[in-house]
C-alpha cells in the first residue's frame, strides 16, 4: 500500500522574496479551489502589512471557525493575526499549520502554503520534532546586547553543526538556537529531528535570474516607499509598537527606521533596505536550492500543469 496516498496533499509555493510567490498562489487557488497558509514569518504580524509585502487590499476575518486574511476572494491563515511584540517559533508555526491544513482538507479545499520562510515549510514536509522550549525574555535580552559575531561563535563552540540548520546571519534564529542549547543541554542540530511523513507535498518554485529578482526587488521596495511605508512605521510607533519588538526587526523596517529616528538620510535608509533585502534573497535561494525535491519554472502554465499531473 501506498501510505503517502492517505496524507493530505499540499502545494507549497516557496522561493526568494520578490519572485512572484503571492501572485501564483492566487492563480492556483482559484483554479483549484485552494486556500492559502502563510509561510512568511513577516506576514503574521497585525499592521506590518507594505513592507511586509503583505497582499495588500485585503481584510481580516475573525470568526467562529476561523481567523483569516480574505484577498481577491481567496482565505489565507496564518496572516495578519499576531500582534507585534509576539514571537512566533517554528514549532508554533508548524502546529497551526498543519491543523489548518487537516480543517481545508476536510473542507474538499486543497492547501497551498506560500512563503519564503525555508524552515518553516520544511518543519512541516519533514515533520521535524522541534524542541519546545519557552521564550526565556532575560536570556534573550542579555544576548541582544552582543554583536551577531560573537553570537555565531558562541554557537558554533557549544554546537559545530548548528550553521547547517540556522540562518546564522539571523541574529534572532542564533540567539534562538542558544536559548534552546542553553535549557535543553543538548546541542540545536540534533534535536530537529525527521518523523514519519504527515503530508504529501508538491514543491514549487518561480525561477528567475539574479539580475531579475536584483531588480524585482528594487522596485518593490520602492514601491513600498511610494505606497506610505514610511508612515506605516511612524502609525505602528505611534500605537507603542516598541523598536526592538520582533515585527519591528523584519528587514526594512529596522533600516528605514533609522531615518524616521533622524539617524540617517532616506536614501541611505533605501539603499540599506535595498541591499538587506538581497542578501536575504540569496540565503533564501541557498536554502531551497538544497531541496531536489522543489520543481523550478518560469511560467503559471508550467505550475499549473505539474499541479494537474500530481492531483
Amino acid at each position: 500500500m501506498n501510505i503517502s496516498k492517505q496524507l493530505p496533499k499540499v502545494v507549497c509555493i516557496v522561493g526568494a522574496t520578490s519572485s512572484g510567490k503571492t501572485a501564483l498562489g492566487i492563480e492556483l487557488a482559484k483554479k483549484y479551489s485552494g486556500e492559502i497558509i502563510n509561510a512568511d514569518a513577516r506576514q503574521v504580524y497585525q499592521a506590518f502589512s507594505i513592507g511586509t509585502g503583505k497582499p495588500m487590499g485585503g481584510e481580516r476575518y475573525e470568526k467562529e471557525d476561523a481567523t483569516y486574511y480574505l484577498y481577491k476572494g481567496v482565505r489565507h491563515y496564518l496572516m495578519d493575526f499576531l500582534p507585534p511584540d509576539r514571537t512566533f517559533t517554528v514549532a508554533e508555526w508548524k502546529e497551526k499549520a498543519y491543523a489548518t491544513v487537516i480543517d481545508i482538507v476536510n473542507r474538499k479545499h486543497l492547501p497551498i502554503i506560500v512563503g519564503g520562510t525555508g524552515l518553516y515549510i520544511q518543519a512541516l514536509i519533514d515533520n521535524y520534532q522541534i524542541p519546545e522550549v519557552p521564550a526565556q525574555p532575560s536570556f534573550r535580552e542579555a544576548m541582544s546586547e552582543k554583536p551577531l559575531d560573537e553570537l555565531v561563535r558562541m554557537l558554533i563552540k557549544l554546537d559545530p553543526e548548528a550553521e547547517k540548520v540556522v540562518d546564522i546571519k539571523n541574529p534572532r534564529r542564533v540567539i534562538r538556537a542558544l536559548e534552546v542549547i542553553t535549557f535543553t543541554g543538548e546541542p540545536f542540530s540534533e534535536q530537529r529531528k525527521k518523523q514519519d511523513p504527515i503530508v504529501e507535498p508538491l514543491l514549487i518554485a518561480i525561477k528567475r535570474t539574479p539580475e531579475v529578482l536584483k531588480e524585482r526587488m528594487n522596485k518593490a521596495v520602492e514601491q513600498y516607499i511610494e505606497e506610505g511605508w514610511l508612515d506605516e512605521i511612524r502609525r505602528v510607533k505611534k500605537q507603542g509598537v516598541t523598536w526592538d519588538a520582533p515585527a519591528m526587526t523584519s528587514i526594512g523596517y529596522r533600516e528605514l527606521g533609522g531615518y524616521v529616528r533622524g539617524e540617517t538620510t532616506l536614501e541611505q535608509a533605501i539603499q540599506k533596505t535595498k541591499e538587506a533585502t538581497w542578501q536575504y534573497a540569496k540565503r533564501q535561494l541557498t536554502w531551497f536550492k538544497r531541496d531536489q525535491r522543489i520543481h523550478w519554472v518560469q511560467t503559471v502554465e508550467e505550475a499549473d500543469e505539474l499541479v494537474q499531473k500530481w492531483l
